[in-house]
């Protein structure tokens, strides 16, 4: 195996790991009340915690503290909105964890933050490996 393939593993696990722990670990009650409201306090920190995770993992990887940064920021704004847009919707139809909608809904969110570590993963292939 490279040393490429090989970091990217490693990655991929440490951004998995991370996701487990701030989805399901790290939440509280004020961080999912109320998340069909834009500018919500606890999604707000929610997804900073997403983000900080995520620059974690990233540091240990060794990638530039710019590439950091920008990852970081880019995973919380999109993170923040992928979680808004499952708050509202389910908000909206008054769904709970007793409809099939309401599983839909958060498949599609969880699919969501799984393509934005792709990105975040090609991010890193293309600017910090070797940078």
């Amino acid at each position: 195996m490279s040393d490429v393939l090989g970091a990217l593993i490693i990655l991929l696990c440490l951004l998995q790991a991370k996701h487990m722990f701030a989805d399901y670990f790290l939440q509280t009650r004020s961080m999912l009340d109320g998340r069909h409201i834009y500018l919500h306090g606890g999604r707000l920190l929610h997804a900073g915690v997403h983000a900080a995770g995520s620059a974690l993992a990233f540091v240990v990887m060794g990638a530039p503290l710019v590439l950091v940064l920008l990852m970081a920021v880019g995973e919380w704004i999109a993170h923040f909105h992928i979680d808004w847009a499952k708050g509202r919707y389910t908000a909206t139809r008054k769904l709970t964890p007793d409809d099939a909608a309401y599983w839909r809904a958060t498949g599609a969110d969880q699919a969501l933050h799984q393509l934005t570590y792709i990105i975040m993963v090609w991010c890193w292939l293309t600017y910090g490996i070797g940078a």
